[in-house]
């Protein structure tokens, strides 16, 4: 099957926005049933799960041959070369309490594991960032770009917290070493948006730890066609994976900070 990225944008964007509205209505009507995954504060809903298999099979309808790998469980093996990365409710915790920073996030990767397409569609929002390799990142339709050059005390910075407490512990105390030396810090629960935020000029760098494939693969996508730099941070010494995403200029000043605060 072809795989032109523009084809899968337009495709990503459709799935995104419709299962998000069903989701957007479902929270509005009330959640049933939510029950917990890795620790007691790691939250499904029927809504992860109900999204998760409506873009499943979308995906399998109109791309048969493509690799489909989802958060929740759902998977796929195909032939394509194509993979795709589903989270289907990024932020659940955000979607439980009926906060508005959740997203539907899907990305679709080549053969070489490189990134095609980004979509983050935010529901509560009302907004849709999208990216394709080469040709640029949007919100709504409209070009984005990171900001440009920040001094590193001047910098909003936005992280994240793993759900194990243990490792909280540990990337909390980072926090004092930073926050003297940046002008402030965000936390709002959704990797695929703080990528976005950033890629749009709302924060100036986010890094996080212990996150997924289907956590960054769109964001990613959406942040470098932003302009953004994206380096891998597991010298922080955590697994699976943990990223800096911040404009050029940050980068490097971030990241020794980062080390540095890791003692």
């Amino acid at each position: 099957m072809t795989a032109e990225p523009a084809e899968l944008a337009a495709l990503a964007i459709d799935i995104a926005q419709r299962v998000g509205a069903v989701a957007l209505d479902g929270r509005r009507r009330g959640l049933t049933r939510v029950s917990t995954k890795s620790t007691s504060t790691d939250m499904v809903t029927e809504y992860d799960t109900l999204t998760e298999a409506s873009i499943f099979a979308a995906l399998r309808e109109a791309r048969p041959d493509d690799t489909i790998v989802g958060e929740e469980g759902a998977s796929h093996v195909g032939s394509s070369g194509i993979t795709w990365y589903v989270d289907p409710i990024d932020g659940t915790t955000n979607f439980l309490y009926d906060l508005p920073t959740w997203a539907v996030s899907i990305g679709a990767h080549d053969a070489d594991g490189h990134g095609l397409v980004g979509v983050v569609h935010a529901p509560a929002l009302g907004e849709t960032f999208h990216a394709t390799r080469g040709g640029g990142a949007f919100l709504n339709g409209s070009p984005i770009r990171c900001n440009n050059e920040v001094d590193l005390t001047r910098a909003l910075v936005a992280t994240g917290f793993n759900y194990s407490p243990a490792n909280r512990v540990i990337q909390a105390r980072r926090i004092p070493y930073i926050i003297d030396k940046i002008r402030d810090v965000r936390r709002f629960g959704a990797a695929s948006l703080d990528m976005c935020f950033v890629a749009c000029g709302r924060y100036d760098a986010y890094y996080e730890e212990h996150l997924f494939p289907w956590d960054i693969s769109a964001g990613s996508v959406i942040a470098t066609e932003a302009g953004c730099a994206i380096r891998n941070i597991d010298d922080l010494g955590n697994a699976p994976s943990a990223v800096l995403v911040s404009n050029p200029t940050l980068s490097d000043s971030i990241h020794e900070l980062l080390i540095s605060s890791n003692h």
